[in-house]
């Protein structure tokens, strides 16, 4: 799959975690510095980043476009 660049509120992803892939929902594009699930990213609107929220334990967490592939 491909990585993800332009994402939006709804899109499918999936992402790597140290217990392996997971698959979710993007909530929303992150522009400023946020905490979710004890890490603190520092994204703007250079550098935006992407909550999501796993399908299989329903936690958010912020993640690098980078580090999504859409789904």
């Amino acid at each position: 799959m491909a990585r993800a660049k332009n994402l939006k509120a709804g899109d499918g992803v999936t992402w790597d975690t140290p217990q392996g892939e997971t698959s979710g929902t993007v909530v929303r594009k992150v522009t400023s510095t946020q905490k979710a699930g004890g890490h603190t990213a520092k994204a703007s609107k250079e550098a935006p980043q992407y909550r999501v929220k796993s399908a299989k334990s329903g936690k958010e967490a912020i993640q690098r476009p980078e580090e999504l592939r859409k789904s």
